[in-house]
């Protein structure tokens, strides 16, 4: 998993050497699923410590992460700005559980504002939207299904 790209491939490890002569190490990365073409290729440092970069989780770490949805505790905050920046920096981390608390959160508020009468916040949208969309591909790979099928998936094996 690569940031809030996704599912990446590692395709190879290469070295460049920089203007300064100094030869650096660099993961050749090719998302997966991609709103870009094919061919794209994103080229990140082995050193870099600022990008959110992680091996996929096991079939069983999926399996207890959808087992414990129901548990899942919510966070809100009900300062926009605040939220939107707290909600960014767990998107940023991809963290799964972080984004099923994410996830989780905004589908509550959201239909807590549906009865209410009220929108859903532009914001909270995206980021869920987000937030699915890392899990979805994630959880795709790893079941060996299409991400369009993991709501389904994760639906039929909810505990009741």
């Amino acid at each position: 998993m690569y940031g809030t790209v996704g599912v990446c491939q590692v395709i190879d490890i290469t070295k460049e050497t920089l203007m300064n002569n100094i030869e650096k190490e660099y993961y050749v990365l090719s998302p997966v699923y991609s709103k870009y073409p094919k061919k794209t290729v994103i080229k990140i440092p082995v050193d870099n410590k600022k990008i959110s970069m992680r091996t996929l989780l096991s079939k069983e770490d999926v399996n207890s992460i959808i087992n414990s949805i129901p548990e899942t505790e919510t966070l809100w905050i009900d300062n926009d700005r605040q939220r939107n920046d707290e909600f960014k920096t767990m998107l940023r981390s991809g963290n799964c559980d972080d984004l099923i608390v994410l996830i989780r959160s905004i589908y509550l508020d959201k239909k807590k504002r549906k009865l209410d009468g009220k929108k859903a916040c532009k914001g909270d949208d995206e980021i869920m939207q987000t937030a699915e969309k890392l899990i979805n591909e994630e959880f795709a790979v790893i079941l060996d299904i299409r991400p369009e099928e993991v709501k389904s998936y994760i639906k039929s094996h909810i505990p009741q």
